[in-house]
C-alpha cells in the first residue's frame, strides 16, 4: 500500500520514527498506520450537545456497482477489508440498514487487541456498538447481533414501530432508540440520538438506502469510497440510493491511498 495524497503525511512511522520507506514506497501497512490514517478528527465544537461524526465506509465498482450478486465481498479485498476493520476498530457506533444486516449476516462487532490502547485513551469501551435501523423491525432477534453482543445492538426505529416488534428487540437484549414519526426513521435524529448516548465517532457502512437518507439529510461528513479495479456492467445498485438531492454537496479528497490497483479515497464535507 502506499499513499498518492498528501505525499508528506506519512513520512514517519506510528513511533514517530522517520520512515525510510517513505508514503509512495509498495508497502504493507501496520494496523497502528492505518488507524493514524483515518482518525476521527479531533477539536470538533464542544459547546452545547456533543458534536457527532458521521462517516461512511462504501466500495464500489470502476461502473459504479455498489454489490456483485447482492453483496459487496465480490468487489472488494484483502486491503479492503483491513480498512473495513480499522474504521471498525476507532468507531463508537456501526450504523446498518436492516436489509444489510439481513443480506451480509451481521454479527457483533468484536475486540480486538490492536485497537484495545488507543480505544481505552479515547474512553470508548472494548468494540463499537452496532446500531441497526428499521421501521418495520423485521429482524430476527434471535441471531448473536442482538443474543451475544460485546456491547448491547442497538435497534434504531420511529414511534409508529409495532409495540410486539419492540418487546422482542428489548426481550432479546437490545436498546431501542426512537428517532422518526410512525413508521419513518429520520436519519437526522438518527445521527443526534447516537450521540446523545456518547456515541460521536460514527460509521454507517450503509446499505446503499439508508446511506441516501443520510447524503439527502445532510449529515454526513465523510466518505471512505475504495473504488475496486473491476467491471461488472448489469444492473447492481450505487452505494447511495433514494431520492437525489436538490443541489449536489461537494466533498474534498482528504487522503488517497492504493493497492494492487485498489483506490482508498477518504472525502470529507467543505464545511467542517
Amino acid at each position: 500500500m502506499r499513499s498518492l495524497f498528501p505525499v508528506t503525511d506519512l513520512t514517519e512511522s506510528a513511533s514517530g520514527a522517520e520512515d525510510p520507506s517513505g508514503p509512495l514506497i509498495d508497502r504493507e501497512w501496520s494496523l497502528d498506520e492505518l488507524a493514524d490514517a483515518y482518525a476521527y478528527p479531533t477539536g470538533l465544537p464542544a459547546e452545547g450537545p456533543a458534536t457527532p461524526w458521521l462517516r461512511a465506509n462504501m466500495v464500489s465498482t470502476l461502473d459504479g456497482a455498489a454489490q456483485h450478486d447482492g453483496r459487496s465481498q465480490g468487489i472488494s479485498c484483502a486491503a479492503d477489508m483491513r480498512i473495513f476493520g480499522t474504521l471498525r476498530g476507532l468507531a463508537d457506533v456501526v450504523i446498518a440498514g436492516a436489509g444489510t444486516v439481513r443480506l451480509e449476516g451481521y454479527r457483533p462487532a468484536r475486540a480486538r487487541e490492536a485497537f484495545a490502547a488507543r480505544r481505552a485513551a479515547a474512553g470508548q469501551g472494548p468494540a463499537p456498538a452496532v446500531a441497526v435501523v428499521s421501521g418495520s423491525l423485521d429482524l430476527d432477534f434471535s441471531l448473536p447481533l442482538f443474543t451475544e453482543p460485546l456491547v448491547p445492538t442497538l435497534v434504531v426505529t420511529g414511534d409508529g414501530a409495532p409495540a410486539g416488534r419492540i418487546a422482542e428487540a428489548r426481550k432479546a437484549g437490545a436498546e431501542v432508540v426512537i428517532a422518526g414519526e410512525g413508521a419513518r426513521v429520520d436519519p437526522a435524529r438518527v445521527v443526534r440520538a447516537l450521540a446523545d448516548r456518547g456515541l460521536t465517532r460514527q460509521l454507517t457502512e450503509g446499505g446503499p438506502l439508508l446511506l441516501g437518507q443520510f447524503v439527502a439529510a445532510g449529515v454526513l461528513d465523510e466518505l471512505c469510497l475504495t473504488v475496486s479495479p473491476m467491471l461488472t456492467a448489469g444492473d447492481a445498485q450505487r452505494i447511495a440510493g433514494g431520492p437525489g438531492v436538490t443541489v449536489p454537496e461537494r466533498f474534498f479528497l482528504a487522503s488517497l491511498l492504493e493497492e494492487a490497483g485498489f483506490l482508498f479515497t477518504r472525502y470529507r464535507r467543505t464545511d467542517r
